[in-house]
């Protein structure tokens, strides 16, 4: 019983599973092509869809974890095949990693640049909207770096990993910003009752107003207010 084994045993078929030779040249190119779809699917997504790893890494994690897992699994797809799959990532991982060292333009075409945020304690609109990123959950990462308001911030700089660095004002020049702790801006105010330091909702742009229509934002033109805090930083 054994001896039949053996003598059906297929090195053909245990290194290609039921496809020819000529399939390893069609993997080259379906390995490329896919390695090429994931590094655009993923900088559609932004930053914050590879937060805390580098574009590439993420892309030669799935195509090797897919290549090393399917020959365990299936017993159509041969070991042979995966491994030109791994080869072909690893080269192509290395050239376009040359290339990124070589090249800045194209540096910052794949992986992006970093991107300022928040500056002088108002949010950069245009830049903001760039980013895939909600307000809600950037501010809870301000917080965990224990940010209550933005006046708090000299400037806020979402890198290309996706995390976020956070440059303090010194306590002696903080200024009323827009708070952020959470139910802050739940009751955003039109018409202002008492005097003093407001925030724009929506761009955290902070002026001094009097009692009366709190008017529109001389940076967004929105017109929804809440009253700024000027506390320092608990350290």
């Amino acid at each position: 019983m054994y001896l039949a084994v053996i003598l059906d045993f297929s090195w053909k078929e245990f290194l290609l599973g039921g496809e020819e030779w000529i399939f390893l040249t069609e993997i080259i190119l379906r390995t490329l092509i896919m390695f090429i779809t994931i590094i655009v699917g993923l900088r559609i997504l932004g930053k914050r869809g590879v937060k805390q790893l580098s574009l590439f890494e993420l892309v030669v994690i799935i195509g090797l974890g897919s290549a090393a897992g399917d020959p365990m699994f299936y017993k159509d797809v041969g070991i042979a095949s995966s491994i030109v799959v791994f080869i072909v990532i690893i080269c192509f991982y290395s050239f376009i990693t040359y290339l990124i060292g070589r090249f800045k333009r194209f540096e910052n075409l794949l992986e992006g640049k970093s991107i300022a945020l928040i500056e002088d304690g108002v949010f950069s609109i245009d830049n903001f909207k760039k980013e895939n990123l909600g307000s809600d959950e950037f501010f809870s990462e301000l917080r965990l770096k224990g940010v209550s308001h933005l006046g708090q911030i000299e400037i806020a700089i979402e890198e290309t990993s996706g995390d976020i660095s956070v440059f303090f004002f010194a306590d002696d020049d903080v200024k009323f910003g827009l708070p952020i702790m959470p139910g802050s801006l739940l009751n955003p105010l039109k018409f202002v009752e008492n005097s003093g330091y407001y925030s724009c909702t929506f761009c955290g742009f902070t002026e001094e107003k009097s009692s009366g229509n709190g008017g529109k934002c001389k940076k967004c033109g929105k017109q929804n207010w809440v009253l700024a805090s000027n506390k320092k930083r608990i350290t």
